[in-house]
């Protein structure tokens, strides 16, 4: 069977797996769906010749033992879990290209220098319990049961109300031992994903090298005025909090174009209040989401979106809360695997550029800790976590060629 197929044909398996009745899919963390997709990726792995694991909290392992270095690891691989009625490609399509990339060196080259290794990681998305990136965070070591950053999962529940402790030992899982020492193996972390953006359909690219996860910061904003009857209130005499919310939203979208790529500006939940057609508003919650490569530019840029708003307010007689409440930092690329990934795609012939990711990855939870980078495929009309999520078969097989190439070099190579 041609890699074509296989990849088509694994896809095709894998979304079979917690297909929606309404379109896409929805394959949550510590589902049966969830388990029964791990448990196909062992075998798929088992019969390929790898000899396979669990850890503690579901991360599925599948090892190709070097001849030379076995105690160097190159590991490749992505999350399994979806988004509720997402697509069929967010995630499984790094586990799936990986789990190809290695069947396709083991065929061809024989047992690798390093070992090769597989991660199907456990979750990544959040979207049964209010916890993300529980897959990758555990296998750095950076959540277990006595220690977990960011979310306390001893409490948590999904919307169901199911305990997340009660589900995971449902499916056979536990917490990690905090006592466990965290892989001195890996050598390097290579992930695959589809871009989930538009830019290289635009540019009729085959493959995008990443050598970024730009930082985000998020905040939710409360504006207060006063609510008063619509059609007694004149207009110079009213604190309308929507007309305030507008001149922030102009204002400060204004600035960000202005500094331009790759900065990103987003104003992406509104809450009027009392929300009614004829009160003129007296509150509004709004969320800020800003982005950026550079963490000093993200921060110059954050702080004066925040006097910005906080002068507008004042302007229009309003007063304003502020929550960060999320505030992550840029995680460079390894430059050497980002070399070697853009050596592989310039011998392959494929058109490719070298980018940033505007999204979140477990890559950016692994790099701190191991050599880490990424490479994209393109994304049909940029759409993903939707049931239209695609993209076209020979741009997969591309990305799964350069993955087995990039691999190749650092595992069969001196």
């Amino acid at each position: 069977m041609s890699l074509k197929k296989e990849t088509a044909a694994m896809i095709d398996a894998l979304s079979n797996i917690g297909a929606d009745p309404t379109g896409g899919m929805t394959r949550l963390l510590y589902t049966d769906s969830w388990k029964e997709a791990q448990l196909y990726v062992e075998k798929q792995l088992q019969d390929n010749g790898l000899a396979t694991h669990f850890d503690a909290v579901g991360n599925l392992f599948g090892r190709l033992t070097g001849s030379k270095y076995p105690d160097e690891t190159i590991l490749s691989g992505s999350h399994i879990d979806t988004v509720v009625n997402g697509g069929t490609l967010d995630g499984q399509f790094g586990v799936a290209a990986a789990v190809l990339a290695i069947k396709y060196l083991k065929e061809t080259y024989g047992q690798p220098l390093r070992s090769l290794e597989v991660i199907s990681m456990a979750e990544e998305e959040g979207s049964r319990f209010p916890t993300v990136f529980w897959g990758s965070k555990n296998f750095v070591g950076e959540a277990q049961a006595e220690d977990v950053q960011a979310e306390d999962v001893q409490d948590i529940a999904d919307f169901e109300g199911r305990p997340f402790v009660e589900e995971m030992h449902r499916q056979g899982f536990d917490f990690r031992d905090a006592k466990e020492a965290v892989r001195k193996d890996i050598k390097a972390f290579v992930e695959i994903h589809i871009e989930q953006g538009s830019v290289l359909e635009k540019e009729q690219l085959q493959i995008g090298v990443v050598n970024n996860i730009a930082g985000q910061k998020r905040y939710t904003f409360v504006l207060k005025g006063q609510a008063n009857h619509a059609g007694t209130t004149p207009m110079g005499y009213r604190h309308d909090a929507v007309y305030g919310f507008a001149d922030i939203c102009k204002t400060v979208i204004d600035r960000g174009l202005a500094l331009g790529d790759p900065l990103v500006v987003t104003f992406g939940k509104v809450e009027p209040k009392p929300n009614t057609v004829n009160v003129v508003p007296g509150e509004v919650l709004f969320t800020m989401d800003c982005r950026h490569t550079d963490g000093q530019v993200l921060d110059s840029f954050t702080a004066e979106a925040e006097s910005l708003i906080k002068e507008i307010a004042e302007a229009h007689g309003l007063t304003v809360e502020m929550d960060l409440w999320m505030d992550e930092r840029p995680v460079p690329m390894d430059e050497n695997i980002v070399t070697i990934i853009e050596k592989a795609v310039k011998a392959s012939g494929k058109n490719y550029k070298v980018m940033h990711s505007g999204a979140g990855h477990d890559s950016q939870i692994i790099a701190p800790h191991f050599p880490t980078a990424m490479l994209f495929v393109p994304s049909i009309d940029g759409i993903s976590h939707n049931p239209a999520e695609a993209t076209h078969i020979d741009d997969l097989t591309a990305g799964v060629e350069v993955l087995a190439a990039a691999l190749y070099e650092l595992a069969y190579q001196e």
